[in-house]
């Protein structure tokens, strides 16, 4: 196993608490999403959408907390070699549609972490004995969320002002995904067959409502400055918080295309149990966030 990350057995914990209702987060959340066009066909018709597309990189080159499957509670202390040296795969984009002071705004991340490790082990009561077994272990993490939001931008400089600058603030719902599974496999050189097998941990899939605030200035013609949170949770579905911390600036090459780079702050609490134990994921990461954006 990757010396960045040692297991260790920890006395299975109850989680505090029980989890707040989801309906009334998402009945909220869904009432907000429906009014957003509702609203929009009420303004001048003059008004135009506009659209954008921004896929974006975040690269932790730190990640700590603990991953607990099973009962088993894993330490993390991974910087971003660490995180490159098992990333399978990694993709996150967000869509924007705006109409005057109303938007729609949806995001979606994913990412796929695995190791492989194998340990070939000598009896312990005998080592003079001719017998060797064969040990490996498949460690499999995947992440992603989905979530749309309504916007709405509550401020906005007067037209003419030294430095423009806006604030929205945005509400909706989140689904989630985790998956952390622990394959193992123990094969005796003596006894044929596939070995002793074992599975341990899952997947476990949740919505959650979230909100956001975020901010802009534009300091030149070409750059702005900007501030992002966005925050989710609140124990529905066992996710006690889930947020994320954006701070950047965007250089725009035109009306069209545009760079956007900052830094990231993201965390996580989760936690559940399954039939083989308690299931956590209780992590903090920061970054630099590196996004290219097309508007249309």
């Amino acid at each position: 196993m990757d010396s960045a990350m040692e297991f260790r057995l920890s006395a299975q914990q109850e989680i505090s608490g029980e989890h707040r209702p989801l309906g009334r987060w998402l009945a909220l959340a869904l009432v907000f999403l429906a009014a957003i066009p509702i609203t929009s066909l009420a303004q001048d018709e003059e008004k135009e959408w506009e659209y954008s597309l921004t896929p974006y990189l975040f690269l932790p080159i730190a990640t700590e907390g603990t991953s607990t499957v099973a009962g088993t509670e894993a330490d993390l202390d991974l910087d971003l070699s660490d995180v490159l040296d098992i990333l399978d795969i990694a993709f996150a984009t967000r869509f924007e549609a705006r109409r005057d002071r109303f938007g729609i705004l949806a995001d979606l991340y994913y990412v796929s972490l695995s190791m492989d490790q194998g340990a070939t082990l000598k009896p312990a009561v005998n080592p003079d004995l001719d017998l060797t077994a064969t040990l490996n272990v498949d460690v499999d993490v995947r992440q992603g969320w989905l979530s749309l939001q309504g916007l709405y931008r509550a401020f906005e400089s007067p037209v003419g002002a030294r430095y423009p600058w806006a604030i929205d603030l945005s509400a909706g719902a989140r689904w989630n995904y985790l998956k952390q599974e622990i394959d193992t496999n123990l094969r005796v050189d003596i006894f044929p067959g596939p070995g002793i097998q074992q599975s341990l941990g899952g997947t476990e899939t949740w919505w959650e409502p979230v909100v956001g605030f975020r901010t802009g200035i534009e300091v030149s013609s070409c750059l702005t400055l900007v501030l992002r949170a966005d925050v989710g949770g609140f124990g529905a579905g066992g996710d006690d918080l889930q947020w994320g911390v954006l701070v950047g600036a965007e250089r725009a090459f035109n009306d069209r295309h545009a760079l956007r780079f900052g830094y990231l702050f993201y965390g996580i609490d989760y936690a559940t149990y399954r039939a083989d134990g308690r299931f956590a994921y209780d992590i903090d990461q920061h970054g630099p966030y590196l996004a290219y954006s097309w508007k249309w």
